[in-house]
């Protein structure tokens, strides 16, 4: 017998053996109860975080099948064309250029990782499972290398719709044009070290992608880790009131230790606010209910923790790498018919002469 989570799960995705992975619409009953509906929209503030990663969970593996099946028809076509099998393809293109693990990258290996793998692993034993091990994930490697090479040359869009969360940018304070093609949606704590960490990687998501993107920000600050959060929160809405939000904003990710009330009002001093109009909204909690509204909205969409984004509603958590919010952004601006700008080269670290 289903769990009753397991047929929320499967109500609220219409699991069948037509199944799509697409949420039912908001308005489409998932039970009746003494004649009145139970709908999408109505579970969604119940299943709040658990439905957000039951979502992801199976988007994640829809997309996972849905690559490989595209690998499998690239690799097909290729051999064909070739007049070979696919597995003479694989063994000339994957398996030959794959170079051997050897005795020194095995012990290397284990030396590292020894106390937490292999405590209790005889070392010949230990080295033949590294060496197995390592000879796999070079062939997965270069199977994956290979098959994007053969995907850049075919003609491949991607339909599976991810699952999105509706979440409004609220008012507040963001940079890029309103219509933009691609929103991202911040839920941010100043406290958070988290947080502070993903800021270079939103710069330069800014610098790649320029009026393509709209950053927007939002307050979810964790009281129960980071009791200076909330009064940070207020302080970079009363900045916002003479529009320097994001210049108090970098001031206090900058200094993560200087979040106390007193140091809020030096750094509005800092970046030349009115003093007198700055203390005033501070201390008289004038933005206390925002945050609190941002944090009530961050939990409806599955919130738990943060730094958490939404890309166009997709949701990307965590301070995760800029190619992961590179990828999600160059998906949105497809489906929007909007061209992808390359990615610019690093910049040249400067060198010095004595």
């Amino acid at each position: 017998m289903l769990t009753a989570a397991l047929l929320v799960l499967a109500a609220a995705f219409q699991v069948g053996p037509a199944a799509t992975g697409s949420p039912a619409p908001s308005g489409a009953p998932l039970a009746i109860l003494d004649g009145q509906p139970i709908t999408a929209s109505d579970i969604e503030p119940i299943g709040g975080a658990n439905l957000t990663n039951a979502r992801l969970q199976w988007y994640t593996a829809q997309r996972g099948a849905v690559e490989e099946a595209i690998t499998r028809r690239l690799l097909e076509k290729e051999a064909k064309a070739r007049n070979i099998s696919v597995a003479e393809l694989l063994k000339a293109e994957v398996e030959s250029r794959i170079t051997p693990v050897t005795p020194q990258e095995q012990k290397s290996f284990y030396d590292a990782n020894k106390q937490r793998y292999f405590a209790n692993v005889p070392e010949p034993e230990a080295l033949k499972q590294i060496e197995m091990g390592l000879g796999q994930q070079r062939m997965q490697q270069r199977r994956a290398e290979y098959a994007q090479s053969l995907r850049a040359r075919a003609n491949v869009r991607m339909l599976l719709e991810p699952p999105r969360a509706v979440v409004s940018a609220d008012d507040d304070p963001a940079r890029g044009p309103a219509n933009a093609p691609v929103t991202i949606i911040t839920f941010s704590d100043f406290q958070c070290p988290y947080c502070s960490r993903v800021n270079p990687t939103l710069a330069r998501l800014k610098d790649r992608y320029g009026d393509s993107i709209r950053v927007v920000f939002r307050d979810f600050p964790i009281l129960q880790i980071h009791p200076q959060a909330a009064k940070a929160a207020e302080a970079g809405q009363c900045a916002h009131d003479q529009n320097k939000f994001w210049e108090m904003h970098d001031l206090m990710f900058a200094d993560q230790q200087k979040l106390d009330v007193p140091s809020l009002k030096q750094h509005a001093a800092t970046i030349g606010l009115d003093a007198t109009a700055f203390a005033t909204c501070l201390d008289t909690g004038k933005y206390a209910e925002e945050w609190k509204k941002d944090s009530e909205d961050a939990q409806a969409a599955g919130v738990q923790s943060t730094p958490a984004f939404f890309i166009n509603g997709r949701p990307v958590v965590g301070a995760v790498p800029y190619e992961q919010f590179a990828d999600v952004i160059n998906e949105e601006l497809v489906r929007a018919n909007r061209p992808v700008p390359p990615e610019k080269p690093a910049a040249a670290t400067p060198t010095t002469t004595n």
